[in-house]
């Protein structure tokens, strides 16, 4: 297979490999200047040692050499430095024990033209990789890769999409002209190295500065000296690492033309689009069961459940169903996405999905497709998956022995937590990511409005358009003031120069005050709507006095939460190096603060919805900390388990007063929809 290599994949390769050449240039001045350094401090300290031979001599000679020596060592420690992949958490698979797998991935290797992976790995989470051990030495030396597959993505493609993405993970090495990435790579790792991962290095600094008290002085000035170069280095990694994140982004989309050529467009482009729900559902199940460590609760198949949860967020969402597994559109990838910026993130090393689904649908590429599940292609899929659930929840501590949970009981509580956690899909997501009107006034409505016109599509984008033109305010403000390095961005279509970011922020606040107007008068005319149908039952009185508890509330939440913030400022001492004194003093200082957190506290745990989802030991260590007056700091010794209910109070809090506002809005919009189902059943009857 032979893929015609773009226009801009040239470009950036040329731009990657020009940055690496500047780079080298750069480190053969550092390497040749610590060269000499090193040779100077020898020199100079073997000079003072044989002018006057004497202890004090032989430590100051000595110092001197071994500062030349740390520098030196310092811009080639790299060379000795090897990556190793942590495997803990992946179980290896043969020829012999899936042997429909690895057919599959024979023919992958044959079609893409490439070398068949070393060692092949299932892991626990929905994705699919190519990892390798390197060094600076795997520039030279051919290494064999190791494939990784997630029990996750398995568990929700076809045959043909697992197809898909292998292939596209294997087409980053089918071509010489993309083992340039991979050189690239290796440099990046090795300034990165240099410049980030110096653990080591310090800690054989700080053994040679307790050695003596006159090494100390030495190490500081290797340290200072290490410093500037790694100042330098820094920069080159900016300067390099831009340059190989634009190829990295243009590797992305050859690799998906190979998968293209192996699988079919089709089918790597509607795997793509599902990855995002099927990861979604896998964390969905990971967060079920961390809220219930301290039950003792876990799983026998996360997948089994993994599963049900991406078909039930779809049935949500009312999606499509293809092949027994949920169908995502496009349009629907990005529904809540109406930003009209579009700025090329020169950091990222992957292009967006819609981007990647563009060039798919320029490929067109159509061929024969097997769309039975995925795991069909194991011999026994169900004991795979129970095995490295198994694995996963091993790593998890349990107070006591734990139970797994049935799959029916995890289905039902599941369920019940997602509808005690989500807004009645009645109002189309209107509320999603917005609260309703604390400010609206009763007042006469206009025209006869319905409910649906109320909660229609135009009303749910116009909630969207605002967080958009808001997030995009801000990004622009941002470039203006020169916190992004960029020459140029598109916003609505058209083209701008950073130098026009700030005439175009006064369009966007028109933009921003035009769709408040419209969101402010459709709340108006929610809120009137309700109060004409409640009066119509009778229960107008209720209606109004649950609208004003929520909006009491919602006008009091800034001010409550500022205690929190007062709270984390005033204890922020607590994690540095504080003068004893100080620390009294602050603690007294204190004091006021505490009484008004032991107030809220006290308050929110005689609320049965708020503390019903925290552990008993949690509940337990709230009421023995606002019971007792508590020391925190005595005889210059801090009182750690005084501290951690302290803290554990403080951080506690915020999660009271999000529930809290949640489950009043919450009430209010069930009142809403229990008036709206009740007035329709009257107008039928």
């Amino acid at each position: 297979m032979h893929i015609q290599i773009s226009r801009d994949f040239r470009k950036k390769t040329k731009a990657a490999v020009s940055s690496i050449v500047i780079f080298v240039f750069v480190y053969i001045l550092i390497f040749l200047f610590t060269i000499l350094l090193a040779l100077a401090c020898i020199g100079g300290g073997l000079w003072l040692i044989a002018a006057k031979p004497m202890f004090l001599t032989i430590m100051l000679g000595a110092g001197l050499a071994g500062t030349g020596i740390f520098v030196f060592f310092f811009i080639i420690k790299f060379l000795f430095k090897k990556h190793i992949n942590d495997r803990s958490y992946l179980t290896e698979i043969k020829r012999s024990d899936e042997p429909e797998l690895f057919k599959m991935i024979d023919e992958i290797v044959k079609e893409a033209e490439t070398n068949f992976p070393k060692k092949v790995y299932l892991s626990s989470d929905v994705n699919a990789s190519v990892f390798y051990d390197s060094s600076f030495w795997s520039m030279f030396f051919p290494i064999q890769k190791n494939l990784t597959i997630g029990a996750g993505l398995i568990n929700t493609t076809t045959k043909q999409e697992l197809k898909a993405i292998l292939s596209h993970e294997f087409g980053h090495f089918s071509q010489r002209s993309m083992k340039v990435g991979s050189y690239v790579y290796n440099v990046n790792q090795i300034i990165f190295n240099l410049v980030n991962d110096d653990a080591s290095y310090r800690s054989s600094i700080e053994k040679f500065a307790n050695f003596s008290g006159y090494f100390s002085i030495f190490a500081s000035l290797a340290i200072f000296i290490t410093s500037k170069i790694q100042w330098v280095l820094a920069k080159m990694y900016s300067y390099v690492n831009i340059r190989h994140m634009a190829l990295s982004r243009e590797m992305e989309f050859h690799a998906d033309e190979v998968a293209a050529h192996i699988a079919g467009s089709i089918s790597l482009e509607e795997s793509l689009l599902r990855l995002e729900l099927a990861n979604n559902s896998y964390n969905n199940v990971l967060n079920f069961y961390e809220a219930r460590i301290s039950k003792n609760q876990s799983s026998k198949n996360i997948y089994r459940e993994q599963f049900f949860v991406m078909n039930f967020l779809a049935d949500q969402s009312e999606l499509e169903t293809k092949y027994d597994l949920p169908y995502v559109k496009l349009a629907e990838s990005g529904l809540f996405n109406k930003s009209k910026l579009n700025i090329e993130n020169q950091w990222a090393s992957h292009p967006s999905t819609e981007d990647r689904v563009a060039k798919l649908r320029q490929l067109n590429i159509v061929k024969d497709t097997d769309n039975q599940p995925a795991k069909d292609l194991f011999k026994d899929f169900e004991k795979t998956e129970e095995k490295l659930t198994a694995k996963l929840f091993s790593n998890v501590k349990y107070e006591r022995g734990r139970t797994d949970l049935e799959f029916e009981t995890f289905k039902t509580e599941f369920e019940t937590q997602y509808q005690k956690d989500s807004f009645d899909k009645i109002f189309n997501n209107y509320y999603d990511n917005k609260n309703p009107d604390s400010e609206v006034q009763e007042n006469l409505l206009s025209e006869d409005i319905q409910f649906d016109h109320l909660f229609d599509n135009e009303k749910v984008e116009l909630v969207y358009t605002l967080i958009a033109l808001e997030s995009d305010k801000k990004t622009i403000e941002a470039i203006a003031n020169k916190e992004f390095v960029l020459k140029t961005f598109d916003y609505d279509g058209r083209k701008y120069k950073v130098a026009e970011a700030k005439k175009l922020i006064p369009e966007i606040e028109k933009s921003i005050v035009e769709i408040k107007d419209q969101i402010v008068k459709n709340d108006s005319d929610i809120y009137n709507y309700f109060l004409k149908i409640s009066e119509n039952q009778n229960r107008k009185s209720g209606f109004i006095s649950l609208y004003q508890s929520f909006s009491d509330y919602d006008k009091q939440y800034e001010d409550k939460f500022k205690l929190y913030t007062d709270l984390i400022n005033a204890t922020a001492f607590i994690s540095m190096r504080t003068p004893f004194e100080q620390i009294r003093h602050n603690f007294i200082s204190l004091k006021s603060l505490e009484d008004q957190l032991k107030q809220e506290i006290r308050f929110h745990l005689q609320n049965p919805l708020l503390i019903s989802e925290l552990s008993e030991k949690d509940v337990k260590d709230l009421k023995d900390y606002i019971e007792k007056e508590h020391i925190y700091f005595r005889n210059e010794e801090y009182f750690n388990s005084n501290l951690q209910l302290l803290m554990k109070a403080i951080n506690t809090l915020p999660y009271f007063l999000h529930r809290k506002y949640f489950l009043i809005k919450k009430e209010v919009l069930s009142l809403m929809k229990d008036l709206e189902e009740h007035h329709r059943v009257e107008k039928v009857s």
